[in-house]
């Protein structure tokens, strides 16, 4: 249907459309000091504007506003209506505490009284 619009419109509303996307969602992905805004993100992958960036591939992370949600792995797959659809390898979610390399031991209590 979109095919029987004038180039202009088309154009004015994919570039509506893109901007919407990016303002409803403060995802980013940032790599090497560059940052790039996230139109869509899912389980296996996101997309962002093909315009910015026509390649990608290697480890990135994802944030969302200044917090760090993802530390991935990608591939970029396709170009597909203005977008780069990037693929993980591997999504990690990021977590806000180190990591531990013991076990924790479960609290329990100072002293049993003897079954009767």
């Amino acid at each position: 249907m979109l095919e029987h619009l004038p180039a202009e419109i088309r154009e004015g509303l994919e570039r509506a459309r893109k901007k919407s996307s990016a303002r409803s969602r403060r995802l980013a992905l940032h790599l090497n000091g560059a940052v790039f805004p996230i139109l869509r993100l899912w389980d296996s992958g996101f997309s962002i504007d093909a315009a910015r960036v026509a390649h990608l591939r290697g480890f990135v992370e994802i944030h969302e506003g200044s917090r760090m949600i993802l530390t991935c792995l990608i591939q970029a797959a396709e170009v597909q209506d203005g977008e780069l659809i990037c693929t993980f390898k591997r999504a990690t979610p990021a977590l806000d505490r180190a990591a531990l390399d013991y076990e924790v031991e479960v609290e329990r209590p100072a002293g049993l009284l003897p079954p009767h």
